[in-house]
């Protein structure tokens, strides 16, 4: 997709659509913008929009800041815990030792400090694609053999706000924000995706498929709209 950098606002990625009728900008997962456009709409429109648009997309941008709450004893995918102990130094630090994030704070600091949620964050991050990659593959392969479905390969991301996706050369992507999942909706999204090796749409048959290999996904594709792939 075709990328705009902008001094203020840093990458803002462009996406055409046949569906779309006019020019939109909007946060992505990953806190950058979003521009969609109609199919034949010059590019020059969306540098338009964010010239005479900035005060209203710093509106957007300041209200969809995520916010990320830490606790000690917290529990970070399917095997990590956030430990923050309290220290008699002036600097912080985030480490992950083993299987513990440990956040060593001043007592004049608090976790919800932006420097140090961030570090928190990377930390987070990095400890829950240890777990997707250990877990995920196999389990892909498992369901693969299981219900007679294909892929070529794996691939793993976290900027994104899709659980996951397939791709027409039979690239799977997964979201390691997986691991914070149920195992059993895992499976769901790893079937789903999987489906697509068959059938690249959502058509009756499709479900059918994903049926087929997972009797209860009404129920799974209910619950995992208590659930958000950010991290």
């Amino acid at each position: 997709m075709p990328v705009i950098q902008d001094k203020e606002f840093g990458k803002i990625t462009v996406r055409r659509s046949a569906a779309a009728t006019q020019i939109r900008v909007r946060v992505a997962p990953d806190g950058t913008l979003r521009a969609s456009l109609p199919m034949r709409a010059p590019m020059f429109l969306v540098k338009h929009l964010i010239k005479t648009s900035r005060d209203e997309l710093r509106t957007i941008l300041a209200q969809s800041k995520p916010i990320y709450e830490y606790a000690d004893g917290q529990r970070i995918g399917k095997s990590h815990t956030l430990v923050i102990q309290h220290s008699t130094g002036q600097e912080f630090s985030v480490t992950r030792r083993k299987l513990q994030i440990i956040v060593s704070l001043p007592f004049d600091k608090l976790v919800s400090n932006p420097d140090i949620s961030r570090k928190i964050r990377d930390a987070i991050i990095a400890a829950l694609r240890i777990e997707a990659k250990s877990y995920l593959p196999n389990r892909l392969s498992y369901l693969a053999n299981k219900y007679g479905l294909t892929y070529d390969k794996v691939r793993f991301s976290h900027a994104s706000g899709r659980w996951g996706s397939y791709s027409s050369n039979g690239t799977v992507s997964l979201n390691i924000a997986l691991m914070k999942l149920p195992f059993e909706l895992i499976d769901y999204i790893i079937i789903h995706e999987l489906a697509h090796s068959k059938q690249m749409n959502h058509s009756k048959v499709f479900w059918l498929l994903v049926e087929s290999a997972d009797p209860n996904y009404r129920i799974h594709r209910r619950e995992l709209k208590q659930h958000t792939p950010s991290i």
